[in-house]
């Protein structure tokens, strides 16, 4: 049983029945930052609630090459994990913590049981989906469209709205396991952005100076 006051995030979205049912029969479970939470192939038997902290989706092709295909904050759960729950199938995706994260994680008898008996659960799961396959589209549309250029400078400022901050502790070769290229190019174009005084390159580090 976990504390009602870990379910803040979610107040707004569900009713006090559905708080109360969480509370009962969830488990909180911290992952530190790059640690798997959900992996490829894994069976999954529960789904979490993203409580603290982001984590990233991403695919990974037959040659082990991983693509970001969206980031999840506070508030949100996993959409491709509750697809994998409803059809029970493994999972198609990785989850990685892109930073400390806390998730309460919820039983699959339970995600079924609240779908059918309860509006707040059930409106929660459905815009969960929207809100993923949207981002999936924009993916695919960044994918399509923009030059790798543009893909990275949207990266960073994405990233500068997740955290709140202008200034990204993250390495050339993390963005490019997430925009699944050669860190050689990574590091050749941040050092384009950075004579385009878009961006201030330090030590693991990047000050975005316009988004």
């Amino acid at each position: 049983m976990i504390s009602k006051e870990l379910l803040q995030p979610f107040n707004y979205l569900f009713d006090s029945e559905l708080i109360d049912s969480i509370a009962n029969v969830a488990f909180l479970k911290t992952f530190q930052k790059a640690d798997i939470i959900i992996d490829i192939g894994q069976d999954l038997n529960f789904i979490p609630l993203l409580i603290k902290g982001n984590i990233k989706v991403l695919r990974e092709d037959t040659h082990g090459d991983e693509l970001l295909l969206y980031v999840l904050e506070s508030g949100d759960t996993c959409a491709m994990s509750l697809t994998c729950c409803m059809t029970k199938s493994s999972s198609k995706i990785r989850a990685v913590a892109d930073e400390d994260v806390t998730v309460i994680m919820i039983p699959i008898a339970n995600m079924k049981l609240w779908f059918n008996s309860n509006e707040s659960w059930r409106n929660f799961i459905l815009q969960s989906y929207q809100v993923r396959f949207d981002e999936m589209l924009e993916t695919i549309d960044t994918l399509a469209f923009m030059k790798m250029e543009e893909r990275l400078f949207k990266y960073l400022t994405d990233h500068v709205k997740l955290s709140a901050s202008t200034s990204l502790e993250v390495t050339h070769q993390e963005i490019a396991e997430d925009l699944n290229t050669s860190r050689v190019v990574i590091s050749r174009l941040l050092k384009q952005l950075e004579r385009d005084n878009k961006i201030e390159l330090g030590r693991n580090k990047i000050i975005v100076l316009d988004f």
